[in-house]
């Protein structure tokens, strides 16, 4: 059965405190749902004020390949902005709504449930003039009466509505009951299977996910969510958590969407940028620590085969890969995978120093970086073969020529000398000694920091560079910092150069 994801982020999410966007952002946001493959982009509340209005119409006018939809309350006045603001979009859609619990009649609208049912209908009956697509909610469905919904819905649909959407507005059902009272209410309205029934899940019991995958099993073809789970209070359903359950757990789900899983982590990170709003480390889907792994009979089993902790891949929803996070509670195996990947080549016995003394600095830390390695590394005093050595150099740059950078090495008795041009003086000298080695090598990092404080402050250096695969690294040290840099480049190919010699005469 194909699921129907219906993107709220840009109108419902956008009402969560600090998560408003500008123009520019809003459209942004709707062309990357729009690569996600959401199938309908709800861009906002018409008639909210003007500026939502134009924003509505302009994404109405970028998006192509989703259903563009504004809500509107059950005045006549909020669907013709509704229309004013969708009419552009290839496919539009006119959502309204009204309440339908016995709290929200009486106390907030002060309408008796006849005339709550008659205002429906005539409202439905006036968006349908203006397009064919058209969604009715009955806000907080769930404190509602299953008798009074049927009666309700049955009369909307018999006038042109297309989607029913029946909301936990305020996140109060549970996933049992929710199903539950989702089947009563098809039997009160049967029309219901003539269209798609929506569920709008709000996140207050921490239950909008379970909740929304409940409904779809009593017949929902329709999920409401926002990315990274944003709205109002509490929040709605995360999208991301929703399309993941479905695609992981087929064997209890057998529903299909048509999300490119692939964009999830690109949209998740794009909303953070533009609100300025994180999601939690430990989120599932797109936290920070989703596919990450600390302990060491975790990190264990995933080196080993990724199943054994993770139940879906971080390439599925747009990682490179997962990360080992070096602690405390980290193993050996761990920490020789992290030596591996940073190039370094160690004995049994300098492995079993380095392990001690990593432990000692996790001890001390949260997290252990590469930088912590290295200098852990370093500690030992692992040296190769120098065949290589810095002599002089010369830099010719600024703001209106070319960098240019001479570079003299020195192997055995003989000088070598190269000049190349780059992108500043460092890119030309990393250039010039690719020359002197007649190498063709990528740069995989480099990372300059001061040791100590003031003008004359030390600068360390850092590259990391990468040939067939394997990576080496270098250190440098100098007040000088384009010194220091190409000292770290030079220490890193002798390190190359040293393995190549050791390979070939072992061979």
């Amino acid at each position: 059965m194909k699921i129907k994801i219906f993107d709220t982020t840009l109108r419902d999410g956008e009402q969560s405190p600090g998560c408003s966007m500008n123009l520019k952002e809003k459209i942004e946001m709707a062309q990357q749902l729009e690569r996600l493959n959401v199938d309908i982009i709800e861009a906002g509340f018409a008639a909210a004020s003007p500026g939502d209005l134009f924003s509505i119409q302009q994404i109405s006018k970028s998006v192509k390949n989703c259903t563009v939809a504004s809500l509107a309350r059950t005045h006549k006045g909020d669907i013709d902005k509704a229309w004013e603001s969708v009419r552009y979009a290839v496919n539009p859609r006119i959502h309204t709504f009204i309440a339908t619990s016995p709290i929200h009649m009486q106390y907030k609208l002060k309408m008796e449930p006849e005339k709550v049912v008659e205002k429906a209908v005539e409202m439905v009956k006036h968006a349908k003039k203006y397009c064919s697509n058209i969604e009715f909610s009955a806000e907080d469905a769930t404190r509602s009466e299953p008798e009074f919904l049927g009666k309700i819905f049955e009369k909307v649909i018999k006038v042109g509505a297309t989607t029913i959407n029946i909301p936990d507005t305020v996140g109060y059902t549970t996933p049992d009951e929710y199903y539950e009272f989702l089947m009563k209410i098809r039997k009160y309205a049967p029309s219901l299977d003539k269209v798609d029934i929506s569920v709008h899940c709000h996140n207050d019991l921490g239950l909008a996910v379970a909740n929304s995958l409940a409904a779809v099993r009593a017949g929902a073809t329709q999920i409401e969510c926002t990315v990274n789970g944003i709205g109002e209070r509490a929040g709605n359903a995360a999208l991301e958590e929703i399309v993941m359950a479905v695609n992981t757990r087929k064997d209890r789900y057998d529903y299909q969407s048509n999300i490119n899983t692939k964009e999830i982590m690109r949209t998740s990170k794009l909303l953070t940028r533009i609100t300025g709003v994180n999601v939690q480390p430990n989120k599932a889907v797109v936290g920070a620590n989703a596919f990450a792994h600390e302990s060491g009979i975790h990190q264990h089993g995933v080196l080993n085969n990724k199943q054994t902790y993770e139940i879906m891949t971080p390439e599925s929803v747009g990682l490179e890969q997962n990360v080992m996070v070096l602690g405390k509670h980290s193993g050996r195996h761990a920490f020789k995978a992290r030596l591996d990947e940073l190039g370094y080549k160690l004995t049994k016995e300098e492995l079993d120093k380095a392990f001690v003394r990593f432990k000692e600095v996790a001890d001390k830390k949260k997290e252990v970086f590469n930088r912590d390695i290295d200098a852990i590394v370093s500690g030992q005093k692992i040296q190769v073969p120098e065949i290589f050595e810095l002599e002089r150099f010369i830099i010719n740059s600024g703001n209106t020529i070319t960098s240019t950078a001479t570079v003299i090495l020195k192997k055995e008795d003989e000088e070598i000398e190269e000049v190349a041009i780059g992108d500043g003086p460092i890119d030309a000298a990393f250039k010039a000694i690719e020359k002197i080695v007649d190498k063709k090598l990528t740069l995989d990092e480099y990372a300059l920091q001061s040791v100590t404080e003031g003008k004359d402050a030390l600068g360390d250096a850092l590259v990391r560079i990468r040939e067939n695969g394997t990576v080496y690294t270098g250190r440098g040290l100098s007040t000088d910092v384009v010194e220091a840099s190409i000292q770290a480049y030079v220490n890193a190919v002798n390190k190359m150069m040293y393995e190549d010699f050791t390979d070939v005469k072992q061979k």
